[in-house]
């Protein structure tokens, strides 16, 4: 009996050791919500390449009177009049401490590109993402929500 008690303990420990080491990071899927209407707006997928997080789009949440399947008319880059879905809109950010900074963000919606950090908050449940014109403070930020996958 003292086995089995030890051996769940150890496997418990074992489990929130890991639960706890998958939310030290981005990485993983993301739930935005729109900061007026407070409306989940999309589902972007983080993940890390050669030290550096990208999130691109995987899922858009959209009404029955809206298009399903819209592209970045707004865009001026690359990503003009592509599908937003699949789309890259957060690149470039690192580790700095505890935040990732020196990234750029895309607002879709109105195709503009901005400078971007973002901090992970309660435990690496959400993720505050702010894109900011040359300083932070001129910027806005957005709370993302960790999506269990």
């Amino acid at each position: 009996m003292r086995i089995l008690i030890k051996a769940g303990l150890v496997a418990t420990m074992l489990f929130a050791g890991a639960a706890g080491a998958q939310n030290t990071s981005p990485v993983g899927l993301w739930k935005t919500v729109d900061d007026e209407t407070g409306k989940p707006k999309a589902l972007v997928r983080i993940t890390e390449e050669n030290g550096a997080l990208q999130g691109k789009i995987e899922k858009l949440f959209r009404g029955p009177n809206e298009e399903q399947n819209p592209t970045c008319t707004a865009c001026s880059d690359s990503r003009k009049n592509q599908p937003i879905v699949g789309m890259t809109i957060v690149s470039g950010l690192k580790k700095d401490g505890n935040e990732f900074t020196g990234g750029e963000i895309l607002d879709p919606g109105k195709g503009k590109v901005y400078k971007s950090k973002a901090t992970l908050r309660e435990g690496g449940q959400r993720l505050e993402v702010r894109g900011y014109i040359g300083a932070p403070m001129f910027g806005r930020s957005q709370v993302w929500h960790r999506e269990q996958q």
